[in-house]
């Protein structure tokens, strides 16, 4: 799924915590190494996902794949991995997976209002670790 960029070349970028009834969003920048919650979409909304993608112009697109936890794939790994090709069939942006395992929780824990949009923003700071 990943383009030719590297990802440390980019800068800017929208993450996504996905779920079929809803998905979590959020910015962010390498700059700052810091994601913000955008909010909460209905599952399956590419309409809204293009409206964001025009607002917030990333360089790149990162989603949540989430996975049991030893790491074994489940029925909802192949959906999050689905759905990363759809975006980037769609919108032409590089598209990178994070395994998201716990996010939710943590978000969660964190006293989140709005869960999903918070797990998204926790997926985008764990890719920064990961992609200095």
């Amino acid at each position: 799924m990943m383009a030719a960029s590297s990802p440390s070349q980019l800068q800017s970028f929208l993450a996504f915590d996905f779920g079929t009834r809803r998905i979590g969003v959020a910015s962010g920048t390498r700059l700052l190494g810091a994601a913000e919650p955008r909010g909460t979409i209905k599952g399956g909304d590419f309409d809204a996902i293009a409206d964001l993608i025009k607002t917030w112009r990333p360089d790149a697109l990162v989603i949540g794949v989430p996975r049991h936890p030893d790491g074994a794939p489940h029925e909802m790994t192949a959906k999050a991995q689905n759905f990363g090709r759809r975006l980037s069939g769609r919108y032409h942006l590089p598209v990178f997976e994070v395994d998201e395992r716990y996010t939710s929780v943590e978000a969660e824990a964190e006293g989140a209002h709005d869960v999903d949009a918070a797990a998204a923003a926790l997926i985008l700071e764990q890719f920064f670790r990961e992609h200095p």
